[in-house]
């Protein structure tokens, strides 16, 4: 163990006296305001963020990043440490280790930032990796998992309590194991990926998960085909069900303008299957910003590039409700449009509005309709 730690210890003095690195700052600002109604809400929130990276030799990097999150409702300022770790290759082999971002090949049942390894193979037959990640020492909001009702209010209710940190800082104990298989142009033509994931709950709510994934891409000159799916298992209190979910899109690139088409499924809870579940939660939409788990959704995406440095952007989506138990499932659409300036290339900024309307639907088609304007700016001084 001492030798280890020494090591550890040389390898990063070491890195940190070589004349190769890489210096960054970024700001994150976004505001938002919200209304149903009479009740109006408005959300302040950025994030700071430092990172460097040095490079070692031709094949190694040790990265570093950090963030200082800040909020109104209440004014508060949260740190937290972002992607951090050291890689290397070594012909055709890859290795991870520290905090990394991963993503299963259909972007929304895990995705993020995990505490881990991973080691990659880059084969003729294509890239081979496996990897595995603890939750447990992440930021709650960072890794945004809500697989129970417990961890959706320990995540949405209970604020951080610098008294009590440990128990209101920390995102729930998961472990996560990953086998992946990706292929640039399998056949010369399709962009193909597949993977074995699986999370093991190791704290007190005893539910765990396993998905067979895959999704497969065909371009075919300015247009592009999307199949996916997934096969779940979920064990809960000693019982094992089976959840689905689904995907089909359809995109068209122009030289200035881009258009998709998508539409994506997951089983709600019945006799023969579970809400399809989700280890971090990812939402959907721009407006009502839904989890994608018992529902459904049909999404129209427009994009143009006004000028070179304006873009305008429209979406259109609606949602139903999967499952038994509900003889009313349309749950509504709505609509989105932004607008994207960009003057130079180290700022971007961002405004949009759009409504979600339960009237074009039958679930609660007398509510109010949900109105968002969102505001964010993205600079980068390094």
């Amino acid at each position: 163990m001492i030798r280890r730690v020494l090591l550890c210890s040389l390898l990063i003095v070491h890195c940190s006296l070589l004349s190769a690195y890489d210096f960054g700052l970024l700001l994150d600002q976004n505001t938002e305001y919200t209304a149903i109604g009479d009740e109006t809400d408005f959300i302040y929130k950025g994030i700071l963020i430092p990172r460097i990276t040095w490079l070692f030799g031709d094949t190694g990097a040790l990265a570093f990043s950090a963030g200082a999150n800040y909020q109104n409702n209440p004014w508060s300022l949260i740190p937290e440490l972002l992607g951090t770790g050291i890689s290397w290759r070594s012909g055709i082999t890859d290795f991870s280790f520290g905090r990394m971002d991963y993503s299963d090949p259909l972007g929304y049942i895990a995705s993020g930032l995990f505490d881990g390894a991973r080691v990659s193979l880059d084969t003729d037959a294509g890239i081979f990796s496996v990897g595995a990640w603890y939750t447990g020492l992440l930021y709650k909001k960072r890794a945004n998992i809500e697989m129970t009702v417990e961890e959706w209010e320990n995540n949405n209710i209970v604020p951080l309590n610098y008294y009590d940190f440990a128990n209101t800082y920390f995102a729930p104990r998961r472990v996560l194991a990953a086998l992946d298989w990706e292929h640039p142009g399998l056949a010369e033509r399709f962009l193909t990926s597949l993977s074995l994931l699986g999370q093991f709950d190791m704290g007190n709510s005893e539910l765990n998960s396993q998905y067979l994934i895959g999704k497969m891409t065909i371009p075919t000159g300015a247009f592009s085909f999307d199949l996916g799916g997934s096969f779940g298992l979920v064990q809960r209190s000693g019982d094992t069900d089976i959840a689905f979910a689904a995907e089909l899109g359809l995109g068209w690139k122009g030289a200035s303008q881009g258009l998709s088409l998508i539409g994506r499924y997951t089983s709600g809870e019945g006799d023969s299957t579970a809400a399809f579940p989700l280890i971090t939660t990812n939402t959907i939409g721009y407006v009502l910003k839904p989890r994608l788990s018992g529902l459904s959704m049909f999404s129209l995406d427009y994009m143009t590039r006004l000028h070179r440095s304006f873009s305008l952007g429209f979406s259109s989506s609606y949602f139903t409700i999967n499952g038994q138990g509900y003889d009313d499932r349309l749950l509504g659409g709505e609509f989105f449009g932004s607008l994207y300036w960009s003057p130079v290339s180290d700022i971007l900024i961002n405004l949009g509005a759009g409504a979600f309307l339960p009237s074009l639907g039958n679930v609660v088609p007398n509510e109010d309709s949900f109105w968002r304007v969102e505001l964010n700016m993205i600079i980068s001084f390094f």
